[in-house]
C-alpha cells in the first residue's frame, strides 16, 4: 500500500525570508566577498551554508566584521544599540529586517513615547525579541508564558501595551494576552496581529492535516521559532511530530505502522528540502503525495534601495 504524505500549504519560505536572502545574494553577485551578516541571516543552516560557500561571513557580533565594511543585518532585527555601534565604527549597514518586525519595533517605539509600560510576549533570547526590547529597555518588561502573565507587576495598570514576537503559536498567545485581559482590563494591543501572516498560515495549514496523520515531520532547523512552533502544534494534537534538517535526520522506526505523513516546513526552510525529504519517504514504498492547500499567499516585499542599485 502507498504512503500517503499530506503537503500542508502554505509551507517552506514567506516573503520576510526571501527577502533578507535575496538581500545577501545580491551583494554578493554585486560586490563579490566577503559580506558580513551579523547572526543568522535567517533560522536555517542549509541557508546559511549555501550562503557561506558563496561569500557571506556569518558573525555574532559586530567585533568581528572590519571597520569600513559592508555588515548586513538579519531578518530577526536589531536592537538601536546595534545599529549605533555600526555607524560610530562606519560600517556600511544594510538591512535586512523582515518589514513585519520592522512593525513591531515602530510599536515599541511608540507605545512607550506615550508612556506606556509594554509587555512583550516571547521567547528570551531569541534575536527578535533582544532587538524589540532593545527599543525601550527600560518600559519593556518580557512575558514568556500564561504563569509569567500572572505574576507581572507594572507601575500603572492602566498606562500598558502588548506586542508580540512574529513567530510564536497562535493559540497559546491567545491564551497569555487574556490572562493579562484579565488582570489589566485597560491593556492596549497593536492595532493588527504582531504574529505574521506567514507564522499563522503555516500553522492554520498543519492544523488542516494533523488530525488526518499518523505522522508529522517539519522541515526546519532547531533554532528556527517558526519551526519549532509547527512541530509543538501538531503534538498537541496528539500526532507523533519530529523537527528534521533534512532527510537525512528520517529515522525509519517513526515510520512503523504510519499510512499518513503530514509534512510541512517553516518560514526560513527552502522548499527543495521538502522535494527531498518526500523523495526519501520513497525509500520506503511507494508514496502518493497529495497537496492541501488553505490559501494562497502573494505577499512581496521590496529591497533596500542600496541593494536595488546594487
Amino acid at each position: 500500500m502507498a504512503l500517503t504524505v499530506l503537503l500542508a500549504s502554505p509551507r517552506s519560505f514567506c516573503a520576510g525570508v526571501e527577502r533578507a536572502i535575496a538581500v545577501v545574494e545580491q551583494l554578493l553577485e554585486a560586490r563579490g566577498g566577503p559580506i558580513y551578516v551579523r547572526k543568522q541571516i535567517v533560522h536555517n543552516t542549509h541557508v546559511v551554508a549555501d550562503l557561506e560557500a558563496h561569500g557571506a561571513v556569518f558573525v555574532d557580533e559586530l567585533d568581528a566584521v572590519p571597520d569600513g565594511a559592508t555588515v548586513v543585518f538579519s531578518a530577526h532585527g536589531v536592537s538601536p544599540a546595534v545599529r549605533a555601534e555600526a555607524a560610530s565604527r562606519g560600517l556600511e549597514a544594510i538591512d535586512a529586517t523582515c518589514p513585519l518586525v520592522t512593525k513591531v519595533h515602530a510599536e515599541a517605539r511608540r507605545f512607550a513615547a506615550r508612556g506606556d509600560t509594554v509587555v512583550l510576549i516571547g521567547h528570551a533570547g531569541h534575536e527578535e525579541i533582544e532587538g524589540t526590547l532593545g527599543e525601550a529597555p527600560d518600559q519593556t518588561i518580557l512575558v514568556q508564558s500564561v504563569d509569567d502573565a500572572a505574576e507581572v507587576s507594572v507601575a500603572d495598570p492602566q498606562r500598558m501595551s502588548y506586542l508580540t514576537q512574529t513567530t510564536l503559536a497562535v493559540d497559546e498567545t491567545t491564551e497569555i494576552i487574556a490572562a493579562l485581559r484579565a488582570r489589566f482590563p485597560a491593556l492596549r494591543g497593536p492595532a493588527s496581529d504582531d504574529i505574521c501572516y506567514a507564522t499563522t498560515n503555516r500553522q492554520h495549514a498543519l492544523q488542516a492535516i494533523a488530525d488526518q496523520s499518523d505522522l508529522v515531520l517539519v522541515v526546519g532547523s532547531r533554532n528556527s521559532s517558526n519551526s519549532l512552533r509547527l512541530v509543538e502544534l501538531a503534538q498537541r494534537h496528539g500526532v507523533p511530530s519530529y523537527l528534521i534538517d533534512d532527510p537525512g535526520e528520517i529515522r525509519p522506526e517513526w515510520l512503523d505502522g504510519v499510512e499518513v505523513v503530514g509534512v510541512t516546513a517553516g518560514a526560513s526552510a527552502p522548499p527543495r528540502l521538502v522535494d527531498a525529504v518526500i523523495a526519501s519517504l520513497g525509500k520506503f514504498g511507494p508514496v502518493r503525495a497529495v497537496e492541501r492547500e488553505i490559501t494562497r499567499e502573494n505577499i512581496r516585499f521590496t529591497l533596500p534601495p542600496v541593494v536595488r542599485r546594487s
